[in-house]
């Protein structure tokens, strides 16, 4: 029997890696159930109670895991409901792919059942969307997709009509279209700060007589790391939401989260804190940083990164902690303030370690 559209979804999405899916049935992605139902030995469906909780799903799989984060729903509401999820995943930076069903191709446009054009009503969510127009596109679009949303960290969009997805893979591709042309590769880039960048960012935590460590989700990979040096200055490890993995909220280190459901000490370990919205003040914060894919084989974005925060840890460095994270450190079974030691910018890879400085009283 020929393989369908639907069969080469599937079986692309494995050959990704792909081995989990959340989603909820409906009779615009009939096909593709078909396509799972003689997959399942490799592929996983998960079934949830409503769309919206297929896209939180996928995006915290992506968070939770680092891989690709897939989640599926019919055409019309269906597709509809996902957006909440997506939205969610866009804000947070995580790669999620949302496929959908849609109408019959040939009556799209035309007022018929549930013909929602979810190819534009995913434009602003998704960092690419796009209609698959038969089996030949079908691998094609999926590659591009999947490589926007784990190069660009957000959601990516494919759109599959109702009847498309059960033809034939037999069907004749272009002459442009040469088989086998896409690749189902990526490379993870981690870019590194040049040498002097590190070497200024040790000369300023040196400088310091009370250094915070804001450890977002770039320090996911570097527990360790994040954990000698803060062992190292004697300082709290402040976790926004998406380094909140970094260390165990249990750790003697940290004083937990910050932003708008962060933590008092938290707020108080760090000067940017505004107290009315307690989270940080964005006057006084670099924007989020994008890796775009054309800088991301550069250290130009990380250079960029160290160059903006330090001016922030300039002015953080030279402050005394308030009383309220005295009290909380309290709870640590070491000292609350132990000899610090310096911090030497050399290696890529960790913090070294120097000569040890007099006890703070």
């Amino acid at each position: 029997m020929a393989k369908t559209t639907a069969d080469l979804l599937v079986e692309r999405l494995s050959a990704w890696g792909v081995d989990t899916i959340f989603g909820f049935p409906g009779d615009g992605i009939n096909g593709i159930f078909e396509s799972l139902r003689t997959h399942q030995d490799s592929l996983r469906f998960i079934q949830v109670r409503h769309e919206e909780a297929a896209a939180f799903a996928a995006c915290g799989y992506a968070k939770y895991t680092g891989r690709l984060g897939v989640c599926l729903a019919t055409s019309g509401p269906g597709g509809v409901h996902l957006l909440n999820g997506l939205y969610d995943a866009k804000c947070d930076g995580q790669p999620v792919l949302a496929i959908t069903g849609h109408t019959f191709h040939d009556m799209i446009g035309t007022d018929y059942q549930q013909d929602v054009d979810l190819d534009k009503l995913f434009m602003d969510v998704s960092v690419y969307s796009e209609r698959v127009m038969g089996p030949a596109h079908v691998v094609n679009v999926v590659d591009m997709a999947i490589k926007a949303a784990l190069t660009e960290r957000g959601v990516a969009h494919v759109c599959i009509p109702k009847d498309i997805q059960e033809w034939s893979a037999q069907d004749e591709r272009s002459s442009a279209n040469i088989p086998h042309h896409s690749a189902d590769l990526f490379a993870q880039i981690n870019p590194l700060p040049p040498q002097q960048q590190l070497q200024r960012a040790a000369d300023v935590i040196n400088a310091g007589s009370k250094v915070a460590i804001l450890a977002g989700r770039g320090c996911l990979q570097a527990r360790d790391q994040v954990t000698q040096l803060a062992e190292a200055v004697a300082g709290p490890i402040v976790k926004p939401l998406l380094g909140k993995a970094v260390v165990p909220d249990d750790s003697p280190y940290t004083t937990g989260g910050i932003g708008l459901l962060g933590t008092a000490p938290s707020r108080s370990a760090t000067p940017l804190s505004s107290p009315a919205a307690a989270s940080p003040t964005w006057s006084s914060c670099p924007n989020r940083i994008r890796l775009e894919p054309s800088r991301s084989t550069s250290t130009r974005a990380a250079s960029d990164c160290a160059t903006q925060w330090r001016s922030v840890w300039s002015a953080t460095a030279k402050r005394s902690w308030p009383p309220c994270f005295r009290s909380f450190s309290a709870r640590a079974t070491e000292p609350s303030w132990r000899p610090r030691r310096a911090v030497c910018g050399t290696g890529t890879s960790s913090w070294k370690t120097a000569a040890r400085a007099p006890r703070r009283r």
